[in-house]
């Protein structure tokens, strides 16, 4: 038998007070109580309210990332202003704190309501941003699953749903459904994500039963807006039959564009047990999913081929990330990645329009390189 791994030593969070400081890059990444990632080197703890959830969730420090953290430390420093994706973290974890409310009979339907207003403003303030925070899941935060997967669902589906030409009320309540669909199984879905095999009897009940139990959860919270309502309800019914919870033949339109919304997450997002589909075979795959294909071309156009997040090579031989869709005849935008002698190097952002820069394909990500943080490829972007 290979030796055992040593446990590492903890520091609970409690005892971190000194070296979180609200709205600062941490200096080591959090775990939970099972080991799973929360929060990576940094990353930040923006509020009080998300340090308390952390707290409940066990969250600890590696003792020797710790020390040396403590040992570099130089006094205060005053915190930044939160950044864009600051903010799309913060409602990550006001998203989990709403849901467990939810469960618990003690929020108000205005508490999704307002998640979902401050998703679209995130989402208004950069659409592309939004879509590469999607693609490019590379922290592999499994317990957290439920939640990232929620508001990239919400995200893709607003987009599609504005080229489609819903209004702006109808595309507030797509959102709405797309972050409470999975109420009644956040704590489920984040064992799935990581867990290697198959489904239990009793794990596969609760996934065929969850978009009833989450309407019901909706209900006793005091949500009574029918398309809202119905759109959770058959997120997972299937044109002509086959979905559930009922094997609806024919489910409303909402429900069906959150389905293959929350169909392409999936396939972008990789699991313990299998890694992320390339962006290209995952709009394939969600386009066959789509009888009438009027949906999912939506998608596909909202997106593009290679969506912002996509590792793509040029024809030049050169590797990049996309940024920026295409727009005006220009684009996709592609931020280049450093060569050999570089490997963890950005360089410039190139136009794939131009002939000699054409994206070829899509990629694997360079070696060298562990993970590509937004604010590297978009800016320290703060939000007013």
């Amino acid at each position: 038998m290979p030796p055992t791994e040593p446990q590492r030593e903890r520091v609970p969070i409690d005892e971190l007070r000194d070296l979180i400081r609200l709205g600062e890059a941490l200096p080591f990444r959090l775990l939970d109580a099972d080991e799973r990632l929360l929060l990576g080197e940094g990353q930040v703890v923006a509020t009080e309210r998300q340090f308390e959830q952390l707290h409940e969730r066990g969250a600890w420090a590696e003792r020797d990332r710790v020390e040396a953290a403590r040992a570099a430390a130089t006094g205060d420093a005053p915190a930044r202003s939160p950044t864009l994706f600051d903010k799309w973290e913060a409602l990550v974890w006001d998203l989990d704190a709403t849901l467990q409310r939810i469960v618990q009979g003690c929020a108000a339907a205005r508490d999704v309501e307002q998640l979902a207003a401050r998703a679209l403003h995130l989402l208004d303030r950069d659409p592309d941003a939004a879509i590469f925070l999607a693609v490019r899941q590379d922290d592999r935060r499994f317990s957290l699953y439920a939640l990232t997967h929620s508001l990239h669902t919400a995200t893709f589906a607003a987009l599609a749903a504005r080229q489609l030409g819903f209004d702006g009320e109808r595309v507030q309540r797509l959102a709405c459904a797309a972050l409470s669909m999975n109420a009644a199984i956040v704590r489920l879905q984040g064992q799935l994500a990581e867990q290697r095999d198959a489904p239990t009897l009793r794990q596969r009940e609760a996934i065929e039963r969850h978009p009833l139990d989450a309407v019901q959860l909706l209900r006793a919270i005091g949500v009574d807006d029918a398309r809202w309502l119905g759109t959770v309800e058959q997120h997972h019914e299937q044109p002509g039959g086959g979905g559930y919870p009922r094997g609806l033949a024919a489910p409303v339109e909402d429900a069906q564009l959150v389905r293959l919304a929350d169909m392409l997450v999936a396939k972008i997002t990789p699991r313990a047990h299998r890694p992320a589909l390339e962006p290209r075979m995952a709009t394939r795959d969600v386009y066959l999913a789509d009888p009438d294909k009027r949906l999912a071309t939506a998608l596909v156009r909202v997106l593009g081929v290679h969506p912002p997040g996509s590792i793509v090579q040029l024809r030049s031989g050169e590797v990049g990330v996309v940024v920026r869709r295409a727009a005006g005849g220009r684009g996709p935008f592609v931020q280049l990645l450093g060569g050999v002698a570089a490997p963890s190097a950005l360089d410039r952002v190139v136009d794939t329009a131009e002939p000699a820069r054409a994206i070829a394909h899509e990629a694997p990500m360079p070696a060298g390189i562990a993970r590509i943080y937004p604010e590297q490829v978009y800016g320290i972007v703060v939000d007013p």
